[in-house]
């Protein structure tokens, strides 16, 4: 089954950006394309507030949207790869995990959230924080990143803890290896201290995930205390343009997004972020007491 790029869209530039950019990686994995459009992004449904009056109201916000239809099926028809279109008034949880499984595998796609435009900041940052939240892989774009080629170098930022992907980054693992023509570099941060056996411990947490075993990555240690600031040096260092970042289980409600080192790439980075949702890897011992429990 084709990937899907569903991207967050509208006409302004970084949004405008963002979908140049999956056009590109899409013509090079033979991807497809939903352009989704929301005008808001919320936990809760608005309309379902308001009572029996909220799904009339809902009619007539979507309604009054039929000139932003007929806008993105023009852009649809002008890019390279094949681009549906989807309309929602709220991007919800339910509404998120509909579109995943319904163009299954998925890949959310998302501009870099403007400082300079507070409304589209905040918009994108709550998307995100909510695509985090179900588990589902996404992609931030920068208005600086090239759409005239799909990205061929990447930076893993890893630590020492072991980590499973789970099925939706698993599926694109096909992508990575696709695209990964100029390198892979596993980079571990450490905090004031040389850490060898920390850089090994994250290199072969990355093995055994399965993620890169397509290439053989190079291994590379840096000394920051501010773990966001030391995967930026490493991008920057190794002339990366896609940084692949994992999203652990435990995170994804307990740090508001904002607040987090993730939140703090996908805002600053100046190459696009994937973020990969895993799972805790279960121990040895709990999965032979789950075999024998099964048996």
């Amino acid at each position: 089954m084709l990937l899907t790029l569903i991207v967050l869209s509208g006409f302004y530039e970084p949004a405008r950006h963002a979908i140049h950019y999956a056009d590109k990686l899409a013509q090079a994995v033979q991807a497809q394309l939903v352009l989704l459009h929301a005008n808001r992004a919320s936990l809760l449904d608005p309309y379902e507030l308001v009572g029996a009056v909220g799904e009339k109201y809902h009619r007539q916000e979507l309604a009054r949207q039929s000139d932003t239809v007929v806008a993105l099926h023009q852009l649809a028809r002008s890019l390279h790869a094949p681009a549906a279109v989807e309309m929602a008034t709220d991007l919800l949880p339910d509404i998120a995990r509909e579109l995943a499984t319904r163009y299954a595998p998925a890949l959310f796609v998302l501009g870099q959230p403007d400082a300079d435009h507070s409304d589209y900041a905040g918009m994108t940052a709550l998307c995100a924080e909510l695509l985090r939240a179900g588990h589902y892989p996404l992609l931030t774009v920068p208005t600086t990143a090239p759409t005239t080629q799909p990205p061929h170098r990447f930076l893993i930022a890893a630590d020492r803890e072991p980590f499973v992907l789970r099925p939706a980054a698993q599926a694109l693992r096909p992508l990575l290896a696709q695209l990964g023509t100029g390198g892979v570099v596993v980079a571990h941060v450490s905090d004031g201290v040389v850490d060898d056996d920390g850089c090994a411990t994250a290199l072969r947490a990355v093995r055994s995930s399965g993620l890169v075993d397509f290439t053989h990555p190079e291994l590379r240690g840096y000394l920051d205390s501010d773990y966001a600031e030391g995967v930026l040096t490493a991008t920057q260092e190794v002339g990366a343009d896609l940084v692949i970042t994992l999203a652990r289980e435990r995170s994804f409600m307990s740090d508001l997004f904002h607040r987090s080192i993730t939140a703090r790439l996908v805002e600053q980075c100046p190459v696009p972020v994937l973020v990969l949702p895993t799972a805790a890897e279960m121990p040895q011992d709990a999965s032979v007491a789950s075999d024998a429990a099964e048996a």
